[in-house]
């Protein structure tokens, strides 16, 4: 069963995001096809929405990297971080075993395993758009609380695309 077929994805997220004190303001829109199709929807740049994307540690745990738009996980700087050789992305069937999300709707907040954040420097001190845990929405958020709520680690951790 997906979170689509459940109807909790939001749920989880809100529940999740209420639980750490975090202000999350979810807005609905037209399914996207793209990153920056989802942006010009919400009248934002692409820059200012996040990919929460899922990376897979060799030892079979994962992490999320928080991704802002118009760049791309540097793997040579994240596997320097993070101390280990291999990290790769997981197929959308592991990803959503992993989160309880599917792809394109995946965000730290009310995923079913609490994995460690990564965020890319760059985001630091914007409102930013992430997965709100079901297509057709997105979750706005400050990063710097984010990043509180969850401990999370900052560290330039990209490239760009």
């Amino acid at each position: 069963m997906t979170e689509q077929e459940s109807g909790d994805g939001i749920e989880r997220m809100r529940a999740d995001a209420a639980s750490r004190g975090l202000k999350v303001e979810v807005v609905s829109r037209p399914k996207a096809s793209s990153l920056e199709e989802a942006a010009g929807l919400l009248g934002i740049e692409p820059r200012e929405i996040v990919k929460t994307l899922v990376v897979k540690r060799h030892d079979g745990d994962f992490l999320f990297a928080l991704v802002p738009g118009g760049r791309k996980i540097s793997w040579p700087k994240l596997r320097a971080l993070v101390g280990v050789n291999k990290l790769s992305m997981p197929s959308a069937d592991a990803a959503f075993e992993a989160t309880g999300y599917g792809r394109g709707t995946i965000t730290p907040l009310g995923s079913t395993t609490a994995w460690p954040v990564w965020v890319d420097e760059s985001v630091r001190g914007h409102r930013v758009a992430l997965g709100a845990g079901d297509h057709g929405h997105s979750a706005f958020v400050d990063v710097d609380a984010l990043v509180d709520a969850f401990a999370a680690t900052v560290a330039d951790i990209t490239d760009p695309e």
